[in-house]
């Protein structure tokens, strides 16, 4: 029987990458992180015995607490937070379960940006409409969900990257752009090491609609007619992003189990 307060590998692959999903702390050992320096996409390192910040960390929040086995360090951390009130569960068999589940990405931890203050920060040009959305909702929902995105001139990016210690990104000349016929999207895919299925699949249509290729894939025009409407509708970039977060969450789920769904009008329906 499982326990009351765990969870398994497959339900938590169900939630990552949604807006339903938990905060997810990582309190393996260090020596055994460091002999495999991989995180769960989306989770947090944070020491096991320091219980009283992570309760403060988690506040209300529904959070996952990730060891190695899942056995003694998070089972017994969920259940001190659990007396303190918190809303917290573990990962049943720990890392080791998640790397052998089929289609669970690890990200490396030597591909993560160093946060500042909690949080990494990101810069690009302003007036964004695909690949600078689909990068950011990218990044908060599989990197690091508390990412603050920055929207400049272009010939500010690399001036504004400097002072606000920010990383630029889809800018050329840079780290996190374009490469070949990929788009940034494609590089943070190969880069945070999350090659899944259901990224894949949303890959190809940002690349199409990106790039003006709509003959990979069907729904780039779609995407792109809507991108275009979302840049039109809102002047503050900020407001587009939190508007186009509901469009690419819609857009995972479609790519992850909705892909096969087609829709028509039965024809032998009389008017």
């Amino acid at each position: 029987m499982p326990a009351p307060n765990s969870i398994t590998s497959k339900q938590l692959l169900r939630l990552i990458g949604t807006p339903q999903a938990p905060l997810l702390i990582d309190v393996c050992l260090d020596p055994d992180f460091e002999a495999d320096p991989f995180l769960i996409p989306g989770s947090v390192r944070h020491p096991a015995q320091d219980i009283t910040d992570l309760a403060k960390l988690i506040g209300d929040q529904a959070a996952v607490i990730i060891c190695q086995k899942g056995k003694k360090l998070s089972q017994g951390v969920v259940s001190w937070l659990r007396s303190e009130g918190c809303i917290a569960e573990y990962l049943e068999g720990g890392m080791y379960a998640w790397r052998d589940t089929t289609d669970a990405p690890r990200v490396p931890v030597s591909a993560l940006p160093l946060l500042a203050g909690g949080q990494s920060v990101w810069v690009t040009r302003h007036r964004p409409k695909i690949d600078r959305i689909a990068c950011p909702w990218l990044i908060r929902r599989f990197v690091d969900p508390n990412a603050r995105f920055l929207f400049v001139a272009p010939n500010e990016v690399a001036n504004v990257a400097q002072v606000f210690d920010a990383i630029p990104f889809d800018v050329e000349n840079t780290f996190w752009t374009h490469r070949q016929d990929q788009c940034t999207f494609d590089t943070m895919l190969d880069e945070f090491g999350l090659r899944t299925a259901a990224l894949d699949r949303l890959a190809t249509v940002v690349r199409a609609a990106d790039t003006n290729r709509h003959d990979l894939a069907p729904e780039a025009a779609g995407l792109l007619a809507v991108s275009v409407g979302l840049s039109r509708q809102y002047r503050d970039d900020h407001q587009n992003l939190a508007a186009g977060m509901h469009l690419y969450d819609a857009l995972y789920r479609w790519a992850r189990d909705g892909f096969e769904e087609q829709h028509d009008w039965p024809m032998d329906r009389k008017a």
